[in-house]
């Protein structure tokens, strides 16, 4: 990967980030996953405190990503099942219910990886 796609790659991610976070998102993160694994090159990890809550930042994420980026993802899970993936490709944003989150624990799982600030 060139260093423009590293940096359009970091910006995305940091972007999904913030965008959580302006719906009051908890726990968000994120992983730099490469060095460790070729599935991306980033997780965005975040909490959402219900299913609407969860609804909303997917919702959120999709249309300003599309809108201000032009880049359609896919989407994998709904609100119902706790756990919504939102695939662009370098990024993955991962959208948890706490109780599914902490199951899963996506970042032990991944401790290899960096923390991005």
């Amino acid at each position: 990967m060139n260093r423009k796609s590293q940096n359009a790659a970091l910006a995305l991610a940091k972007r999904c980030r913030d965008l959580v976070l302006s719906k009051k998102a908890e726990d968000v993160t994120i992983l730099d996953l490469r060095a460790v694994s070729t599935v991306a090159d980033y997780f965005v990890i975040a909490s959402g405190t219900s299913e609407p809550h969860l609804k909303a930042l997917a919702n959120t994420v999709e249309t300003e990503v599309r809108s201000q980026l032009g880049l359609l993802g896919r989407q994998a899970g709904d609100a119902a099942s706790r756990w919504i993936v939102l695939d662009y490709g370098d990024v993955l944003v991962h959208l948890f219910h706490p109780e599914l989150r902490a199951r899963y624990s996506l970042e032990h799982l991944w401790g290899d990886a960096k923390r991005v600030r």
